[in-house]
């Protein structure tokens, strides 16, 4: 999947991490049958359907960078995940802005990881956005009984999956909220999250390279902009 101002008690970052996990389990129904017969015309790999080939490997070592750009200022954080070490231990945090990171930010960042994913998407919402001679385009709705409390703005988002139909892999992924959506206190009249793949051909799954994530927002009737750029990178098999 990834990347995250803070509002109430929640910060963005925790947001991030719950939006950028939120790849919706493709149900069988007449919906999803026309999606399934589209795959078909093209020779499309049905696989890229399964979240669990879009979300970020939880066998593999690999690196993260995250920049947080809100009000003209930068944040650069750098960390990396471990699979053989237990818990939130798998997360380590090594730098923030080029200093070792506080207690306070670790915790931050390993609370916000460990949020639970949005796994169902409503069966009568899959749709074919768009169908072209470069790309196939599909999209769904996720389900606002599987969405946690804290980003039930989800459930006025829309996500959709981008093929490429000459390489005939996955392009990218993208939530989009179809309307204002209240986040803590902050009013987003646009949360866009874009996440990026490289297939590996060898393990034959998709791997996150980079998440995008564009909000523009209002608290307190001021208005707010945050850009989140996530770069996933070094994926090893763990020893």
């Amino acid at each position: 999947m990834n990347t995250l101002i803070r509002y109430g008690k929640t910060n963005l970052k925790t947001i991030l991490a719950i939006t950028l996990m939120a790849i919706s389990t493709l149900d069988a129904s007449a919906q999803k049958d026309v999606v399934v017969n589209a795959f078909k015309k093209y020779g499309l790999d049905q696989s890229m359907l399964d979240p669990m080939n879009l979300r970020l490997p939880t066998d593999r070592t690999f690196e993260l960078k995250e920049s947080t750009t809100t009000a003209g200022k930068t944040k650069v954080l750098i960390a990396n995940f471990n699979p053989a070490a237990s818990g939130r231990e798998q997360w380590k945090v090594v730098s923030v802005d080029g200093k070792t990171p506080s207690l306070y930010e670790s915790n931050t960042f390993r609370n916000a990881r460990k949020k639970p994913t949005v796994d169902k998407a409503v069966e009568t919402s899959f749709k074919i956005e768009s169908e072209t001679a470069d790309n196939l385009v599909i999209s769904y709705k996720l389900d606002a009984a599987s969405i946690p409390k804290d980003a039930g703005f989800l459930k006025d988002c829309r996500a959709s999956l981008t093929i490429d139909l000459k390489t005939k892999e996955l392009q990218q992924q993208q939530i989009i909220n179809e309307k204002p959506v209240k986040i803590g206190a902050l009013t987003a009249d646009r949360f866009q999250i874009t996440t990026n793949y490289s297939f590996d051909k060898i393990s034959k799954r998709y791997l996150p390279l980079k998440d995008a994530l564009n909000m523009e927002a209002k608290f307190l009737g001021r208005a707010v902009t945050t850009q989140v750029e996530t770069v996933y990178s070094n994926y090893s098999n763990a020893r």
